[in-house]
């Protein structure tokens, strides 16, 4: 977080992963700084990074998940909506999460920390959070993401950014998940769907929806585990209502040969989920 916060309001070195996929010198700064604290006290912990891959004991029931900056572009314009996204999983499940999340704008920088762990609840700089109790899609306010790559699975998800605008508050485009997904957790919107994040963008988060009452599944409905390919995660009252129009596509999606099968999933980690 410190690594970060002091790097707002300062020019950035930006660098590309794709087309339009960036990169700062903030992200490598900042995982390398969570890597020395995971290493120094979990030693033999299996590490997956978004910047820096996996290290550690394969061999470990204990897998961090750690995003340094979701939300990379945001930060890189000074939009406010990044995070810092860190995640501990026992046998693929996540037992403890932390998101830091950077709100406020250019000169008047602030942070939300939100915390959980299995069965203690979710918390937002120290207070209890709960999701929302709206039980109609027409009076709830969704968030939603596009990844880099614009293929079939992107069009489906602008076929459903656009049938949600129609017939909802509205649908949000904010680009980082994780703070996406505690939004939810929140209880200022009621659901957040995307195709195609990986672990580090959604293992802390989940979490943290979970302990605050919500429901996460895939988009087809299926059981969810930080290595599929889809998220929808919700307040739990409107889960079915929103899966009677995601799940149609996207098992139109997996029908046409796309791939659900679950990635990013270190070789040998044990997983139990």
């Amino acid at each position: 977080m410190q690594v970060v916060m002091a790097a707002v309001d300062k020019p950035r070195s930006v660098d590309y992963k794709g087309a339009t996929d960036l990169v700062t010198d903030t992200d490598g700064r900042s995982e390398l700084a969570i890597l020395e604290v995971v290493r120094k006290y979990f030693p033999d912990h299996l590490i997956l990074g978004e910047e820096g891959g996996v290290s550690g004991d394969e061999s470990s029931d204990y897998l961090w998940c750690i995003d340094p900056l979701d939300g990379t572009t945001n930060f890189a314009h000074s939009y406010p909506s990044f995070a810092v996204s860190i995640a501990i999983l026992l046998r693929g499940k996540p037992i403890a999460a932390s998101v830091v999340e950077f709100v406020g704008g250019p000169f008047c920088w602030d942070t939300r920390t939100y915390i959980a762990s299995a069965g203690g609840g979710a918390f937002c700089n120290g207070n209890q959070i709960h999701v929302s109790n709206k039980d109609e899609v027409e009076r709830a306010l969704f968030v939603t993401g596009f990844g880099y790559e614009h293929d079939e699975a992107w069009a489906t998800n602008i076929d459903l950014f656009k049938e949600f605008t129609d017939v909802s508050r509205g649908v949000r485009r904010l680009g980082a998940a994780a703070v996406d997904m505690c939004h939810v957790a929140l209880g200022i919107v009621e659901g957040f769907w995307e195709y195609r994040l990986k672990p580090w963008d959604m293992a802390a988060a989940v979490l943290i929806v979970e302990e605050a009452g919500g429901k996460v599944t895939r988009m087809d409905g299926g059981d969810f585990c930080v290595f599929d390919r889809s998220v929808l995660v919700s307040n739990g009252i409107l889960h079915e209502k929103l899966l009677d129009r995601i799940s149609p596509p996207t098992e139109k999606l997996i029908n046409d040969g796309f791939d659900f099968s679950q990635w990013y999933k270190p070789t040998g980690y044990v997983s139990e989920v």
